[in-house]
């Protein structure tokens, strides 16, 4: 038998938390389904993955939020409603992966190789909890067991190297590796080494621009902030229920202001639908409640001109008034390049900087070659039987139901986009 992996139910990211209250506050009965989508799927698993991730998922069920995870969560993320806190402490509260969670995997004719099957079923507010560790576990078992040309040689210098880069430029960024994390280890030492290129200079103030981490048990154990508003889920969701994509987006913003307050909106996340029909939303109240925007997808550069349009030349807002986040397959040349285009444009830039922290190795036979990171997701695809789909603004990430997809696409009047960087099955090489 292996040790369990995920030991305490913050290994996720806030985000997650966040969702977690604003669905048990508003739609407490949703039922839903969530399907694991490989994109990278040259990118296949053997018979010891499959069989440790059964013994993972197994693990699953013994997490409870522990009294003094509870007492944390009320200390940074204050604006969680008290009767969420009160129903994820209580002992009743538990994941069932037995009856939750369906797994199998399907073996490619004629190899040792394995597809990996996995839909999540349930009401929402128990199931809304998997979807990181599941990520998490799924890429653990890839690398400890079917790519295993690597090592941990340097990753804290690596972590370290990449952090001063960005620090010197003066960059604001949070680490925000955890769903597509090589190991649990590897996102230990990423954060040692971010640290440890603080602390070579203290006097330097670095420790101002790290925002933070994603992941809220790293944030607890490493005295670091926990970063994170709100995933394409949310609008996702709202948007199968009502099945209302017209006003899917204003729908969504109104109730998680309704759930946090206006003053804790935080970052909206533009582009589930395509951001150009996010824009038709985003006027007063909610351009006032958000501090800024987050991008995900398509054009970075093009993205910042479009949201400095609206912000400065539509709604007449004083340039570097509001913010931009850029969380989309960064890297640190990139990260640099988008910030000079978000300084250009008016807007100040913060970044979620991820897989290339925390899945960024060499291959240990030849240091040349990069060791390729897998590019797995998991999505809601039905809401209280509705399908559930994300449209985005490029068309490698598109999911769902196709007819959906079409439909929704004809009455919002979607524009097709597609762009240099949107090769969906090598994320991180292209």
């Amino acid at each position: 038998m292996s040790e369990p992996v995920i030991t305490s139910l913050l290994d996720t990211d806030m985000y997650k938390i966040t969702m977690h209250a604003a669905v048990f506050t508003n739609f407490p009965n949703a039922n839903v389904i969530y399907k694991y989508t490989n994109r990278s799927s040259q990118m296949s698993f053997n018979e010891p993955a499959i069989n440790w991730l059964k013994e993972q998922i197994k693990y699953l069920a013994d997490l409870r939020f522990q009294p003094d995870e509870i007492a944390y969560l009320k200390e940074v993320i204050p604006y969680l409603p008290n009767d969420y806190l009160e129903y994820i402490g209580s002992e009743n509260f538990a994941l069932d992966p037995s009856s939750q969670i369906k797994f199998s995997s399907t073996q490619k004719p004629g190899t040792n190789h394995y597809d990996i099957n996995l839909l999540i079923e349930g009401n929402w507010k128990d199931t809304i909890l998997y979807e990181i560790p599941l990520l998490a576990l799924v890429s653990e078992a890839y690398f400890k067991f079917v790519d295993t040309d690597w090592d941990y040689t340097n990753q804290i210098e690596n972590a370290q190297q990449k952090a001063k880069k960005l620090f010197q430029g003066g960059l604001q960024f949070s680490e925000f590796g955890t769903r597509r994390r090589r190991s649990l280890k590897t996102q230990d030492l990423v954060l040692q080494g971010i640290l440890k290129a603080i602390n070579e200079d203290i006097s330097k103030g670095y420790d101002k621009l790290l925002l933070g981490t994603s992941n809220v048990l790293f944030a607890k154990n490493f005295g670091l902030k926990p970063i994170g508003t709100v995933a394409h889920e949310w609008v996702m969701g709202v948007a199968a229920i009502s099945n209302d994509y017209i006003n899917a987006n204003k729908d969504s913003m109104d109730y998680w202001i309704k759930t946090f307050g206006a003053q804790n909106a935080g970052l909206a996340l533009t582009d589930t639908f395509g951001t150009d029909d996010f824009l038709k939303s985003f006027y007063p109240p909610y351009s006032d409640a958000y501090v800024g925007v987050r991008q995900d997808s398509g054009d970075p550069e093009k993205y910042a001109e479009k949201i400095a349009h609206h912000y400065l030349d539509v709604l007449k807002l004083p340039k570097f008034s509001k913010s931009i986040c850029f969380s989309d397959s960064l890297n640190v040349e990139k990260a640099i390049k988008y910030n000079d285009a978000a300084q250009r444009n008016g807007l100040l830039a913060t970044f979620g900087i991820g897989t290339h922290f925390t899945n960024d190795f060499q291959k240990k036979s030849n240091p040349n070659e990069k060791s390729e990171p897998l590019n797995i997701v998991i999505k809601l695809l039905k809401v209280n039987g509705n399908h559930a789909v994300k449209i985005s603004d490029n068309l490698g990430k598109n999911m769902g139901d196709p007819a959906t997809v079409r439909r929704v696409k004809e009455e919002l009047g979607y524009i097709e986009h597609k762009w240099s960087g949107d090769n969906e099955a090598h994320r991180w090489t292209t």
